[in-house]
């Protein structure tokens, strides 16, 4: 999914410097922002109060919405360097077509994962004939340097792991938890679960006390370490937990993301994480001028332009308030 929005605000995300180490309660309430001309989202990363989770630098939840007699999702073909995509869904179905040659329908509790490495571009569409609601999250993991000028490469799976108990039932989307390893490939220590509690749950979900951790609602009334999280909000975890409490009020459904902190300095602007001005500078112009993120076949549509600039400098940062 792209960021859509016209005037792109660069971001400054990474370091270690407002890392929590140690538990805390953060609530991080949305910010509404259009996709297209039928769609809105709920973006929780990056946040004013929050920039990355680990290497999560970018959440947008959507829906449920009736596209019943809508086109639903129309995201046209927009470029993407230095980052991870992962699209999750809990109803409906996304197509995706990307710059590699990959077109695959994204179904609810599937993992299509895009890596954009150094260079990629891809639409995202709800398919003329689609079920009437669509529900989800887009979500963007940053990529190390050391891997950030990887090869282009799209992954779909359908089959992944579960972690049951009592209440609780865990799809692995990307990462490890409790024994289990997604097939996904990741790129630094990560945990990303689809959590479907059932009513009345009272369970302990295990974590690692060297990540940081948040959980984002997807559905339901559901209570994380005490605190009642609400459909489109993130309760942000801080690090230190060797488990976390989890309470359902009724049917719910939780995504947690977490992570080691993740060190390096970035910039992300638009669709792009890089390291330098000079990088993101480059980036426009090819994406500008039809050159390196490739072409997507098969869309029904004109690519996305980038944004303008901003008129002050890009600089890496640390996390910041």
């Amino acid at each position: 999914m792209s960021n859509l929005e016209r005037e792109a605000v660069p971001s400054p995300c990474g370091g270690r410097g407002f890392v929590v180490a140690e538990p805390v309660r953060e609530l991080l309430s949305p910010r509404h922002v259009k996709l297209g001309e039928s769609s809105e989202v709920r973006r929780l990363l990056p946040n004013l109060g929050r920039r990355m989770v680990g290497a999560w630098c970018f959440v947008d939840h959507y829906g449920p919405d009736d596209i019943a007699d809508e086109p639903g999702m129309q995201v046209p073909p927009h470029p993407h360097m230095g980052l991870q995509t992962v699209s999750w869904l809990h109803e409906g179905e996304v197509l995706h077509r990307d710059s590699t040659g990959s077109l695959q329908t994204i179904r609810p509790r599937e993992l299509g994962l895009m890596t954009s490495g150094r260079a990629i571009s891809h639409s995202e569409e709800s398919p003329r004939s689609h079920a009437r609601f669509l529900h989800g999250a887009q979500l963007w993991v940053a990529l190390p340097d050391g891997h950030r000028h990887t090869e282009p490469r799209f992954e779909h799976h359908a089959d992944l792991p579960v972690v049951t108990a009592q209440g609780i039932e865990a799809t692995l989307i990307l990462g490890d938890l409790d024994g289990a390893t997604s097939p996904g490939t990741a790129y630094t220590p990560i945990v990303g679960a689809d959590l479907a509690l059932a009513r009345g749950a009272d369970v302990r979900l295990p974590l690692e006390p060297d990540f940081e951790y948040a959980v984002l609602s997807m559905s339901g009334e559901a209570h994380v370490d005490g605190v009642p999280v609400l459909p489109g909000s993130m309760l942000y975890l801080g690090c230190g937990r060797g488990e976390l409490p989890l309470r359902a009020e009724s049917d719910a459904g939780l995504m947690l993301l977490g992570g080691e902190p993740f060190e390096e300095e970035l910039i992300m602007f638009w669709n792009w994480i890089g390291r330098s001005q000079e990088e993101i500078v480059q980036a426009r112009r090819d994406w500008m001028e039809g050159t390196r993120f490739g072409e997507v076949k098969g869309y029904d549509g004109d690519p996305l332009p980038a944004p303008e600039l901003p008129a002050t400098p890009l600089k890496p940062r640390g996390r910041s308030r």
